[in-house]
């Protein structure tokens, strides 16, 4: 099979990753893909949002499959169209990815269908959004209804960051269209778990929980990033809590989206809060997370591509999905400045030692004159396994501890609430 692999980031590198062990692929393309994507696959220069691009390439190469990394693309349609033109694609539909690319729409089906997540507002007006916040008062969510790359979400604890929050999005348009439209939600206290799960539809199989760290400091200070580090499992998770969560929640919410004419296939990522009243959808995501698919991926021991095929032909119910018992663990090495301002171009030592304990995902990696340079916020997800979750800490740390560039930057505590426990 020749496969194509849209997306450039850490979560595309472990798709590739996994993908390649497949004995089924001959091939493996990734547009636009990065340095380590390079190493084990063909990277193209498309843009992951080039839809028509993406579309004229597959036909051009005869792709037998193609996997979509990214939220963009998938909210963009690309499903849709590739469909359209008789080729093989895993992912949610346009309609069915606007779980994701609204927050709006999310919350409406969760009350329509009863399934639990936090009390909210929604406003595309300033005024009545600020005069809601100075109503319920703080801690306090403010949430820009579309896609905003991981970073539209903030968690105020006062009154003052609230605001400023609101006027951001809607008075500023801080995150452009993404922002017309603002969500306030109640603040939910407990511990995070994600929960990413396979479906076609119809059969649910949920994969081993992971749990991300999203804030930039230790000890979850400072800004929301797109993830500084994740672990799998998340011992908070009992098995008790799987099996609600399965039925209340992931088959409750893919039978909402088939009764609401929105046919939903392909992955599906529930943020989840573990409250003391009882277990509440933070948010749904349309596609793998990133970096909890670094944890979870390395875990998986069944053939990704037999996974995607089934859920394509809707026949996941057929399919044994099997997991590794031992953790594993994602340590996010970021450039300094991240999530604001950050440099690019800087040179990276260390990877092919660091790759001996370690299995090294890049996320923003580029090449220049050979040399592997930073591209990005998120520059690499060290990933590694272990007997015990302080075994696979340990192991990920130990490589981390050997990669170098320019004011690298990572959190320290990654897994901490595993290891308290």
């Amino acid at each position: 099979m020749k496969i194509l692999i849209v997306g450039g980031g850490g979560r595309e590198h472990a798709l590739t990753w996994k993908i390649a062990k497949s004995p089924k692929v001959n091939k493996i393309y990734c547009a636009p893909g990065n340095a380590g994507m390079a190493e084990i696959a063909e990277c193209v220069n498309i843009a992951a949002e080039n839809v028509d691009g993406l579309l004229a390439f597959a036909e051009k190469n005869s792709i037998d499959l193609t996997v979509v990394g990214p939220e963009a693309p998938l909210a963009a349609g690309i499903v849709d169209k590739f469909r359209a033109h008789g080729l093989s694609i895993f992912g949610p539909t346009q309609k069915a990815a606007y779980i994701e690319g609204s927050k709006a729409l999310a919350k409406e089906i969760m009350v329509k269908y009863n399934i639990p997540t936090a009390a909210y507002g929604d406003f595309t007006d300033l005024n009545e959004a600020l005069d809601y916040v100075r109503k319920v008062g703080a801690p306090i969510v403010v949430k820009a209804d579309g896609l905003a790359a991981g970073k539209g979400v903030i968690v105020a604890m006062d009154m003052e960051t609230a605001l400023a929050a609101v006027k951001d999005i809607l008075g500023d348009k801080k995150f452009g269209n993404a922002g017309s439209r603002v969500i306030i939600e109640e603040y939910l206290e407990g511990e995070e778990v994600s929960v990413l799960a396979f479906t076609d539809g119809k059969t649910v199989i949920p994969m081993v929980s992971s749990q991300d760290h999203k804030r930039i400091f230790d000890g979850d200070r400072g800004p929301n990033t797109g993830g500084m580090g994740a672990y799998s499992p998340a011992p908070v998770y009992t098995e008790e809590m799987a099996v609600w969560v399965n039925e209340n929640i992931l088959q409750a919410t893919v039978n909402a989206m088939a009764a609401e004419g929105r046919l939903y296939e392909g992955i599906l990522y529930a943020g989840l809060m573990l409250t003391t009243k009882g277990i509440k959808v933070l948010e749904y995501n349309a596609r793998f997370g990133d970096p909890e698919t670094q944890a979870v991926l390395v875990r998986l021991e069944t053939d990704l591509v037999e996974i995607i095929k089934a859920t394509i032909d809707h026949k996941l119910a057929d399919m044994q999905v099997k997991w590794s018992s031992e953790p594993a663990v994602c340590v996010v090495m970021a450039a300094g400045g991240y999530p604001e301002k950050y440099v690019k171009g800087d040179n990276i030592t260390g990877l092919a030692e660091a790759s001996k304990t370690a299995i090294v995902f890049h996320a923003g990696t580029a090449l220049n004159d050979g040399k592997v340079v930073t591209a990005g916020g998120r520059v690499l997800g060290i990933t590694a396994k272990g007997e015990t979750i302080k075994a696979a800490v340990d192991n990920a740390y130990k490589a981390v501890t050997q990669i170098n560039f320019q004011n690298a930057f990572y959190r320290k505590d990654i897994a901490y609430r595993a290891l308290n426990r």
